[in-house]
């Protein structure tokens, strides 16, 4: 299960299309189920609204809005902060989203389901979706005396707090998701940016690696290893490392 369902809340869903009709019937459907709640928005720009200030397990977006398409509302995530954010979309019959999602990384959409569509196969969809995020790095996650807790935004070395600005624990939360595994710069510019790395602005990356890491460790810099030409890891070895506990309530922090 995912953390909302752990923690006995039900998963915050964005549902977002120009069509009052469908919008309403798959609001009033995830309600019934009783593990969702909808939040309706009529627009691309309602939607990363919501996006930002309610943070949402996942998002449903339809291909055509009026004042983007789903498509350029995707492709702004990384630019709203919201990239960590999976989407649905949904689509029309024809449409090649496997080509364009290969072509333009930013799109990352989790899923997609052609219209007209069967609500419980949507349920099933998001069920899936949501699935895989928390198999992917949602649980808390300890790493030595490091904690990663993904839900809440937070992180800890020991009993100290560590407080990250969001793109630092966002690169955080990639690598404590697989700790001895090297990222390559450019997955890891997708992964918190959403945008593949041409030419320099690797720096970025490397500005914000230097500072995570000195905030983590200042001391002896534990954390946030460089593999020279290739990218970074977390740590060299780990003794301990993977999914805490599916609950952030049961957290004594």
């Amino acid at each position: 299960m995912w953390p909302s369902e752990a923690a006995g809340r039900p998963a915050i869903v964005v549902v977002c299309s120009p069509i009052e009709a469908r919008l309403e019937l798959i609001c009033e459907w995830l309600v019934e189920q009783s593990k969702y709640s909808p939040l309706p928005a009529a627009t691309a720009a309602a939607a990363a609204r919501l996006c930002r200030y309610t943070r949402p397990s996942l998002i449903v977006v339809d291909l055509d809005l009026p004042d983007d398409s789903g498509l350029d509302l995707l492709r702004g995530r990384a630019g709203a902060d919201f990239l960590d954010i999976p989407a649905l979309l949904l689509i029309d019959r024809g449409f090649d989203l496997k080509t364009l999602l290969l072509e333009d990384p930013r799109l990352a959409a989790e899923d997609a389901l052609q219209k007209p569509f069967d609500l419980d196969e949507l349920g099933g969809r998001i069920t899936a979706i949501l699935r895989r995020m928390h198999s992917r790095g949602d649980a808390v996650v300890r790493v030595g005396e490091l904690l990663v807790d993904p839900p809440r935004r937070k992180a800890f070395v020991g009993d100290r707090e560590i407080t990250l600005a969001k793109k630092e624990f966002a690169l955080l939360r990639v690598l404590a998701s697989d700790p001895t595994h090297v990222f390559s710069r450019e997955e890891l510019m997708v992964a918190v940016w959403g945008l593949r790395p041409p030419g320099d602005t690797t720096r970025t990356l490397d500005a914000h690696a230097s500072r995570l890491r000195n905030k983590l460790d200042p001391e002896e810099r534990r954390f946030v290893i460089v593999s020279w030409g290739i990218g970074y890891r977390l740590v060299e070895t780990v003794e301990s490392a993977g999914p805490l506990r599916s609950s952030v309530e049961e957290d004594p922090r």
